[in-house]
């Protein structure tokens, strides 16, 4: 697993097993090969170690609308979200709540290093991979290329994926021009890094940044650090969004409380529910993660 994955849950150290049957929530994540897949199994395996009775069950689908669908209707316990989705549903998904942070997501534009491409305005014209047909992703790529001055239905050739598995094929293949995608440790990121020759990456325009990391809206300014690709020698200023791990409505009880527990024994890990504070909106909170920041001192009673 990942290093970024890893690091964003904490890895726990195993309790005594308990001998109650397992408990069991069903946690939906995505289509093969995106980040959400490869967090789930981590979150999964983090839960479990921390608490062995506990079990997360996956459930793959298309993403965060699709997530969102099965949580409103009460067909999953948890769903991974991406903030281009999550935070209008905090105004509009009766019920849905947060039970944790997951990470922030940097969004950034790669290709082959051969490319001539170096920037947003060079994708004119261009084949580009925006990402699958319903994740957040998706919608942070064409918010990226608007406010970088391109039209995303008409100034670049765009290609939407079933699986989000395929991109970086598509580009090494010679069939898409360049790749969006977001996360340090994002699947399609580590492949076109790995492929023979190496990739480039690059962010939206400064001007586009600008333009996106307004007070109080889903996407910020981030920073993806030099060194964090093979062959990237300079930081690359982008915009990304915090992806959550969303709840049911009516999830809450014991199972709720030891999920959190599990997630609040790291301090450092993007996952602690702490991170939540200042994020979100208070009353989308969860009511198990809001014990336990209450418990901690974190939030008033």
């Amino acid at each position: 697993m990942s290093g970024m994955l890893l690091g964003a849950l904490g890895l726990l150290a195993p309790r005594s097993v308990r001998s109650e049957e397992p408990v069991r929530a069903v946690l939906a994540t995505a289509t093969p090969g995106g980040g959400f897949p490869a967090f789930g199994a981590a979150f999964a395996g983090t839960i479990r170690q921390a608490d062995p009775a506990l079990v997360i069950e996956l459930r793959a689908s298309a993403g965060s609308v699709e997530n969102l669908r099965l949580l409103q209707a009460g067909r999953v316990d948890l769903g991974l979200v991406q903030g281009e989705y999550a935070y209008p549903a905090f105004a509009s998904a009766e019920g849905v709540t947060v039970l944790a942070p997951m990470y922030p997501t940097p969004g950034l534009f790669v290709v082959p290093m051969e490319s001539a491409i170096r920037s947003v305005a060079d994708l004119r014209g261009r084949s580009v991979v925006l990402g699958t047909h319903q994740s957040g992703l998706t919608v942070m790529a064409r918010a990226v290329l608007r406010a970088s001055g391109l039209d995303p239905a008409r100034d670049i050739r765009p290609v939407l994926l079933d699986r989000a598995g395929d991109g970086p094929t598509l580009v090494r293949d010679g069939q898409a021009d360049a790749l969006w995608g977001g996360g340090l440790d994002w699947p399609g990121f580590i492949a076109m890094a790995r492929a023979p020759g190496g990739a480039r990456f690059f962010g939206p325009s400064e001007a586009g940044i600008a333009q996106l990391a307004q007070p109080g809206g889903a996407m910020k300014r981030l920073t993806v650090p030099a060194g964090s690709f093979p062959g990237q020698s300079a930081p690359i200023e982008t915009v990304g969004s915090w992806s959550f791990v969303l709840a049911r409505p009516g999830f809450d009880g014991e199972t709720a409380d030891r999920i959190v527990r599990a997630l609040g024994r790291n301090g450092t890990a993007p996952t602690n529910p702490k991170n939540l504070i200042g994020l979100v909106p208070m009353d989308r909170i969860n009511a198990a993660t809001a014990r336990a920041l209450r418990a901690g001192g974190l939030i008033q009673p």
